[in-house]
């Protein structure tokens, strides 16, 4: 058996994501038959049949989906190395930082001030966005928020702090000193889990927040949600309409720098150094 080939992978991943030869022929630019005899082609050269054809759809057999999870690994791979390449062939180079935007606890100014080795390029994003860009080569370091998962990252803690829960300011719940976990049985957090449950319900691999901040604050205004989020962002967003309040058994929560396991950068090893420096220095201010 041949080596296969990121075209082959290419073809085979828009058939799949597809589940139809014609929209994943229109997709790739090219025309239904060749398409449809380069896939037969590679079912020939691994010896298995990857899709069940029927004249109104495509469906994928074990080997299948089996190969389209590798397939997609490997396209990122190679799509991250490119980018890695062309990166390394510029004679100027910003370092690019990820991070969701206020999931700071203030310290990014002062990281910023204080680094200067080389630009810094700041892709604001999402809930979730940081992972992949750190993995496919788009951002060199992040700052993320625990739990996330660190397979393929180094990362090192920067600060740890409590979590409260956003409340309408009209709740009765908005009324306690204090709330419970139980307390919010029956509410919803934006990401449509149980906020019951602290926040420790797994999201599905690649979620994307279909909020904004603004449209988060909104939402929990009018009763239809609550939120948790750090103390350090609520002290940001004082809003008349909502009411922070701490939570009995919620989980803290601790703000990273993440970088891939496998970078080399002088300029990430040092992004690591000022913003740890940093965090120690400020820990340091708030306890005098």
């Amino acid at each position: 058996m041949g080596d296969l080939e990121t075209r082959q992978l290419r073809y085979f991943v828009a058939v799949a994501e597809e589940r139809h030869f014609g929209r994943a022929a229109e997709r790739l630019g090219m025309a239904q038959p060749p398409l449809s005899r380069a896939i037969r082609e590679l079912e020939r050269q691994l010896g298995v049949q990857l899709l069940i054809r029927t004249t109104r759809q495509v469906s994928l057999t074990p080997a299948g989906e089996a190969l389209l999870t590798d397939a997609r690994t490997a396209l990122d791979a190679v799509a991250a190395a490119a980018r890695r390449a062309r990166r390394a062939g510029q004679p100027v180079q910003a370092l690019r930082l990820a991070l969701k935007a206020d999931y700071d606890a203030g310290l990014l100014p002062k990281i910023l001030d204080a680094y200067a080795a080389q630009p810094v390029e700041l892709q604001l994003g999402g809930r979730g966005e940081q992972l992949p860009a750190l993995h496919d080569g788009r951002a060199d370091v992040a700052l993320l928020v625990t739990p996330f998962d660190d397979r393929g990252l180094d990362h090192e803690p920067l600060v740890t702090g409590p979590r409260v829960v956003a409340l309408a300011a009209g709740s009765p719940l908005a009324a306690r000193e204090t709330v419970r976990l139980a307390d919010l049985t029956g509410w919803r957090l934006p990401d449509g889990t149980r906020a019951d449950r602290g926040g420790r319900e797994p999201l599905p691999p690649g979620y994307r927040s279909p909020f904004d901040l603004l449209q988060i604050f909104n939402l929990i205004e009018v009763g239809e949600i609550v939120w948790f989020l750090p103390e350090w962002l609520a002290r940001r967003y004082p809003r008349p309409n909502i009411a922070y309040r701490p939570v009995e058994g919620l989980d803290p929560v601790t703000l990273a720098v993440a970088w891939p396991a496998e970078s080399r950068s002088p300029a990430v090893a040092a992004f690591v150094q000022t913003a740890l420096r940093v965090a120690r220095e400020s820990r340091l201010e708030v306890c005098r």
